[in-house]
């Protein structure tokens, strides 16, 4: 490429990541956010378990509605994960009783991630919409291993923080595509999303009515320098997660890159234990990646 052409590219990168930023802007201070092509009974799901007193009849129903849905959340429950007495089942109240509300959260997200990648208006997205749900995947498995080993968090929040916590860089990435200059300046991009998708995955989870902890945790989660009182909380164990997903293949590294993180100073954990843990939890990893569909 000549460095005129060069040259024109990168005025024109630069030019989408203005006006990129301001429409995120706008659609941020209208609130009310919302991913393209996102399936819809997801959603709803998601607003339904927002009530504490919702009946489990009324999510069997909701997710009765779509068999699609039906299929791949009792796919789930009797996924080795899942069903630990292996015995199988084919309804769908035992599922949902068998998963708890929670997992049959989880399940309508990656559902839901799974009808992305053959959504028509996101055509050319394959690969990269690949590549985040790997990555979410093994955020929420880490995280639901931290939870459960080290601290006094519910693991299955923990599964369904650690799915949810791309989904503002999701949501950038979906829009990014009409800005082909820009999507494919991986440095003006990549600081877009770095500066950007905690905040526009705060709306997203907000207009959802998911739980005030889950929606701190990812809005919160990649501050490593972040201090609170009292004990460890869903924020720390997503952080952690988030970190041990970044490091695991290379678990010599740990130390260095931990150093200094609060959250790993309230867990207790050091390279020793860490290393411990993703050695000792790589099968249930796995298998908590398959039962998600990844």
């Amino acid at each position: 490429m000549s460095t005129a052409a060069k040259q024109q590219n990168g005025t024109a990168a630069e030019g989408g990541a203005f006006e990129f930023v301001q429409g995120l802007a706008q659609e941020l201070s209208g609130g009310r956010i919302e991913l393209p092509s996102f399936p819809d009974v997801a959603v709803r799901v998601q607003r339904a378990l927002a009530d504490e007193d919702v009946r489990p009849e009324t999510i069997v129903r909701l997710i009765g509605s779509e068999p699609a849905l039906a299929a791949w959340v009792l796919r789930m429950s009797n996924s080795a994960a899942m069903n630990v007495s292996g015995r199988q089942i084919n309804d769908l109240r035992t599922a949902v009783t068998r998963l708890g509300f929670n997992v049959v959260r989880s399940s309508a997200v990656s559902f839901a991630m799974s009808q992305l990648a053959h959504a028509e208006e996101l055509r050319g997205l394959e690969q990269p919409l690949k590549q985040l749900w790997k990555r979410s995947t093994l955020v929420a498995a880490m995280s639901n291993v931290v939870a459960k080993k080290f601290a006094g968090i519910n693991p299955d929040t923990a599964l369904l923080a650690g799915l949810l916590h791309g989904i503002g860089r999701l949501y950038i990435m979906t829009r990014a595509r009409h800005y082909p200059a820009l999507f494919a300046d991986a440095s003006a991009y990549g600081r877009i999303v770095d500066d950007w998708h905690t905040n526009v995955a705060k709306a997203i989870l907000e207009n959802w009515e998911m739980a005030d902890e889950i929606v701190s945790a990812v809005h919160e989660h990649d501050q490593v320098n972040r201090e609170h009182e009292g004990p460890a909380d869903l924020t720390d164990v997503l952080l952690v997660g988030d970190l041990l997903a970044s490091f695991h293949e290379w678990p010599d590294t740990l130390e260095l890159n931990l150093q200094g993180v609060h959250a790993v100073a309230r867990l207790d954990l050091d390279r020793t234990r860490l290393e411990r843990v993703i050695e000792e939890s790589a099968a249930e990893v796995a298998a908590m990646r398959q039962a998600l569909g990844h």
